[in-house]
């Protein structure tokens, strides 16, 4: 869950790796360290809380140096002090690291036994101790760090200095992200955990792959593989993005920023996949042939979090318009049931980074019992990608703020043209169906682009409400899933407790929590529920609670629900209401969350890419 930044080449790398942590503060904003090379000692420099303290510590001391290495971090194995802090040292080898140590205790009492001494409650630290017996037992850096990786259980995303060896580093990876970047400099090399981190300095990037290490020094750059000491041969990408694309571009947060971004972002999602007669989709750069798309007899949909919610939506859309039976698992759920899959199941896994641990395990899982994999994600090359068999990027950009919104919406414009495909190669649509829904997709930019017009509004209702401890959000259908994931936006970044229901489900249970103080979210779209949903809104307003009604604009409304807050939007089609109606409820989340002074971008004990189990 943390972020690592590591530097090696002709510049000073401390305004570097600083930078590339600011990018990455994200992952974990616990504590934060660099470990700076210079004159064949390496100084260590840690701090407490946010990276701003860590950078006041080292401006103040004007310091400088190549390699360097750097970490945010967020606490797994230890409390977040400065002890825990990466990077570790022991005996001049220096370690950050992303992942968990899974037999750490193991190796720990193993090595206590030999006289070794820790300084830290990390699970990290004993990575640095496994490198230093290697070394003394007459191991070279390179093979002192492979050796000691083999004794290693778990995940791990790494970048290493040795004090003797100055000009050297190490890079490796198992289970979680790393990538590096080539400078335009002869012998310059830059490594971070994600591909922001990089984009000022270079786009021209490798993917290490798991079980894969990378040592570094102004001559050269090898990779090897970590079980057999194997050579291997990379070749660099050109990354696309434009460094400015992971900055806050005038906005407060970046997640208000990347609300906003979504009109263009689902429309690059769209971009190149409709066909010309738009009467349909052309999603061939999957790879499935029309036969493929034929053979699968059922759907396993495994994702976590706000992914998770687009895969529910997505179950509504398969059924009903692919007519193919759709199972929605979470992620780590999954792979403990002993799930029934087979080379007719196709399992898709949503991730926006496509390094979530869960559902890469799952996947995983569902591979070795003969599913046929694709992925739903946002990074390229990212490990669930690389796993699967067809991968259908979102390209929506970077997403910096921890509560996902425009991935959430890119990623249910992706599952829709998915669901179109799968039905025009099923037959279960026919052209003109498949015509009308191409056509409604098209106005979605534009509808999306009204309701954040309209921002303002939402920020009045939230003034309204921000006070209470407490809300529900109602909806029925496809619009259920949007009411969890409303639910959860509010939770993540207010800290506000809320909880979504669909709203037939209101009399088990629910209903007991109206009072006059109770905010009821109702989500009333004009589809086929919205009879029912209406008598929803009457059963609330009965109990006196105190209604956010988010509607079609023909809904009427009887003189008892005539002071309710109601925010109209406007038709889209009824398949598309959830990709508009969950716009303005990630509005409310926000500005409730300024409102509330909580940090929006970096919420508590919460990090953007969860990579550990």
């Amino acid at each position: 869950m943390c972020g690592i930044v590591a530097y090696l080449g002709p510049r000073n790398g401390v305004p570097v790796v600083l930078d590339g942590l600011r990018k990455l503060e994200y992952r974990g904003y616990d504590s934060a360290g660099l470990a700076i090379s210079d004159n064949h000692k390496i100084e260590i420099h840690r701090s407490v809380g946010k990276l701003l303290r860590l950078e006041v510590k080292i401006h103040e001391k004007n310091l400088s140096g190549s390699p360097v290495i750097g970490h945010t971090r967020w606490a797994t194995h230890g409390r977040p002090t400065e002890a825990n802090a990466h990077p570790h040292n022991y005996e001049g080898v220096v370690v950050v690291h992303n992942g968990i140590v899974e037999n750490y205790l193991a190796l720990r009492q193993q090595l206590t036994a030999q006289g070794h001494t820790f300084s830290s409650e990390t699970d990290t630290e004993v990575i640095s101790h496994l490198i230093v017996c290697e070394l003394k037992a007459g191991s070279g850096f390179v093979e002192a760090v492979r050796q000691a990786l083999l004794k290693i259980r778990g995940t791990y995303a790494l970048a290493i200095l040795y004090e003797k060896e100055p000009e050297k580093m190490i890079a490796a990876r198992q289970g979680s992200p790393l990538v590096m970047a080539l400078g335009d400099a002869p012998g310059e090399y830059f490594v971070a955990s994600d591909v922001p981190a990089l984009l000022a300095w270079s786009r021209d990037v490798i993917f290490l792959e798991d079980g894969e290490l990378a040592f570094f020094d102004r001559r050269e750059m090898r990779i090897v593989g970590v079980e057999r000491g194997e050579q291997r041969q990379k070749v660099a990408r050109r990354i696309a993005w434009d460094p400015i694309m992971a900055e806050k571009g005038g906005y407060k947060h970046f997640m208000l920023k990347e609300i906003f971004e979504q009109p263009e972002a689902v429309s690059n999602t769209l971009l190149g996949r409709l066909n010309e007669e738009r009467s349909g989709v052309d999603l061939t750069e999957i790879g499935f042939s029309e036969k493929r798309w034929r053979e699968f007899k059922e759907i396993k949909i495994i994702a976590c979090g706000t992914s998770w919610h687009a895969g529910l939506v997505a179950k509504y859309w398969f059924e009903s318009l692919a007519r193919i039976p759709v199972e929605v698992d979470i992620a780590s759920e999954f792979r403990y049931r002993e799930p029934l899959v087979g080379p007719q199941t196709l399992a898709l896994g949503i991730s926006q980074s496509g390094e979530t641990a869960d559902t890469l395990a799952a996947m995983q899982e569902a591979k070795r019992r003969g599913a046929c994999l694709l992925a739903v994600c946002n990074v390229m090359e990212s490990s669930i990608a690389r796993l699967s068999d067809g991968v259908f990027y979102t390209h929506a950009g970077p997403e910096i703020g921890v509560a996902s919104t425009k991935a959430f919406t890119t990623q249910l414009t992706a599952l829709f043209l998915l669901v179109l495909e799968m039905a025009a190669r099923r037959q279960t649509l026919t052209t003109d169906a498949l015509r009308e829904q191409v056509a409604a997709l098209l106005q979605l930019p534009a509808a999306l682009e009204k309701v954040l017009s309209r921002a303002a509004e939402l920020e009045k209702m939230a003034r309204r409400y921000h006070q209470v401890n407490d809300y529900l959000y109602l909806a029925r259908g496809l619009n259920f899933p949007i009411a969890l994931e409303g639910a959860l936006k509010l939770k993540e970044i207010s800290y506000i407790h809320a909880e979504g229901y669909p709203a037939g489900e209101m009399k088990h249970g629910p209903i007991a929590l109206i009072d006059e103080n109770m905010p009821v979210v109702v989500l009333a779209p004009p589809d086929r529920h919205l009879e029912k949903i209406i008598s929803n809104l009457q059963e609330v307003a009965a109990r006196d609670g105190r209604l956010l009604l988010f509607s079609g604009p023909d809904l009427k409304l009887g003189q008892d629900l005539s002071g309710i807050d109601h925010f109209v939007l406007e038709v889209v089609g009824e398949e598309l209401n959830p990709m508009l109606y969950v716009v303005p409820l990630q509005l409310l989340a926000y500005y409730t969350a300024v409102l509330k002074g909580t940090d929006v971008d970096q919420p508590r004990n919460l990090a953007k890419s969860v990579t550990v189990e």
